[in-house]
């Protein structure tokens, strides 16, 4: 099973959007337009918080 991390060196802002991709197997673009456009913007910064780095390769991958 897949852990949620954040990749702040691959992401824009804080690699919430991406870590959600990596998690979900959808396209991080797919995040950033549901982040902006339908108020997930509070939620973003909730898991920006809460969702720990990716430290290593194992965890990137």
């Amino acid at each position: 099973m897949k852990k949620l991390f954040r990749y702040p060196d691959k992401g824009y802002l804080g690699g919430v959007c991406h870590g959600l991709a990596i998690h979900t197997n959808i396209d991080p673009i797919l995040w950033r337009v549901l982040t902006v456009f339908s108020g997930f913007a509070l939620i973003y910064i909730i898991l920006w918080i809460f969702v720990p780095k990716a430290k290593n390769e194992i965890d990137i991958q």
